[in-house]
């Protein structure tokens, strides 16, 4: 069994970016905690209507990469865009990805990863809105439904969630 953070700012999240990845690794037998910039309640969205929330298990600044096997970013726009303005957040992204353990990052989530400096050189899927972004980081951008290039897996919406899911189970056999 392996242990898996998932890591979400306070609010903004797109719900399905979270809960069918992380539903996922729970029957396929791993652990999984939510770090959050702050603990307590994290607002959960299905594109711009609440949905559900969930309560952070720990604050990312109080969190450990070495604590965890693989690191998951759900997406929606201001759940990323939010990460990459807290520090504490961009430095454990840029300290997993170093670590070569698994770090899988959907929809919007590899702003966080531009943030962190660790795309130079990757192929990275995304959002299409995030393509420039990437290029101008170094990536190469690219429109498949999940990629997986070194440690990093990347998917470019919920619809390719079941193999973004797949392929990061995968990478933790």
């Amino acid at each position: 069994m392996s242990r898996i953070a998932f890591l979400t700012a306070n609010e903004g999240i797109e719900a399905v970016e979270l809960t069918d990845p992380w539903t996922s690794l729970e029957k396929a037998g791993h652990e999984v905690e939510l770090l959050a910039p702050e603990t307590g309640e994290v607002q959960l969205y299905n594109h711009l209507e609440k949905a559900e929330t969930r309560r952070a298990d720990r604050a990312v600044g109080d969190a450990d990469v070495t604590s965890y096997d693989a690191l998951v970013l759900p997406g929606g726009v201001a759940n990323p865009d939010a990460l990459r303005m807290d520090e504490d957040a961009v430095s454990f992204v840029r300290q997993f990805v170093e670590s070569g353990k698994p770090v899988a990052a959907i929809c919007h989530a590899p702003w966080v990863l531009v943030e962190a400096g660790v795309v130079k050189g990757k192929r990275i899927a995304s959002w299409p809105s995030l393509q420039t972004d990437l290029r101008n980081a170094g990536a190469e951008w690219v429109d498949d439904e999940v990629v997986v290039d070194g440690n990093l897996i990347t998917s470019r919406n919920p619809d390719d969630i079941p193999a973004f899911s797949d392929a990061l189970i995968d990478a933790l056999s």
